[in-house]
């Protein structure tokens, strides 16, 4: 969990720029598009907006065994951790609901997993880190978007880095843009308006609530198809990959062809 920054641009979802939140990739000042009750799929995690009663104990409890020792006992933050003052409900949301935090040891990119906690205690954990005030984007509640529409915002934003397929790619100093295929559309949502890792922050300047939208959508058809690159699989590394293993292999069969014609001859 992480301070989020604001982009003053339309950059790549993951790229140059750190943020502190999300999968798919930005950061506003408020909710993405607040609508009717969330899909069945995202209930889980749209729990967390409002903790349930009698969760103000139960969250602190949770915070000082398995966060304040890095984040400090009032999210002030340490040498092993950042601040979590004004990181708001969505950015602490998705680090806890994609298994990102907490973690084992420090390192530079913490890794989706599978959620340490229940959707109860990361409510209870959400609400306790709020109580350390300074703001911060809620947990988004996405509606049904354009796809059509979604497709342009994510190849202007987001297919430079996670890549025209949404399959993630290796970015620069061990960094890496994830794939998008686990994320739900709520976390895509709050990954637009925190900006987890090196991904900037979008906020409703620059991506309105309705963009946000069309772009889950999207990400959501990307997950369902999950589109190869052309040729068999081989990694999903596509067809210049696919061509350089088959030279390769023809290479090794004419070498072992004049070997064996070689001594054929010398007989």
């Amino acid at each position: 969990m992480r301070q989020p920054r604001t982009a003053t641009r339309l950059p790549a979802l993951h790229a140059r720029r750190a943020l502190a939140v999300g999968p798919v990739l930005l950061l506003a000042a408020g909710p993405v598009v607040v609508a009717p009750a969330p899909t069945p799929q995202e209930s889980a995690t749209t729990a967390a907006t409002t903790p349930p009663p009698g969760s103000g104990d139960r969250g602190r409890q949770l915070y000082l065994e398995h966060c304040a020792s890095c984040h400090g006992e009032q999210g002030q933050g340490s040498q092993r951790g950042p601040s979590l003052v004004g990181v708001g409900p969505a950015s602490t949301d998705f680090q806890l609901s994609t298994g990102r935090m907490p973690v084992s040891q420090e390192v530079p990119q913490a890794r989706r997993g599978a959620p340490v906690f229940s959707a109860d205690d990361i409510a209870a954990l959400v609400g306790q880190v709020a109580s350390f005030g300074g703001g911060g984007p809620q947990v988004p509640r996405v509606t049904p978007g354009n796809v059509v529409s979604g497709r342009e915002v994510f190849a202007a934003n987001c297919a430079p880095c996670h890549g025209a397929t949404g399959a993630g790619a290796v970015l620069t100093s061990g960094w890496i843009a994830p794939p998008l295929y686990d994320a739900t559309a709520t976390q895509v949502a709050e990954a637009v308006r925190v900006g987890p890792g090196l991904m900037p922050v979008f906020p409703g300047q620059v991506l309105s609530d309705a963009q946000v939208n069309d772009l889950t959508g999207y990400v959501e058809r990307l997950r369902g198809e999950r589109l190869d690159r052309g040729g068999n699989r081989l990694g999903r590394l596509g067809p210049l990959a696919e061509g350089l293993v088959a030279w390769l292999a023809v290479l090794g069969l004419l070498v072992a062809a004049a070997r064996w014609l070689g001594r054929r001859a010398g007989e």
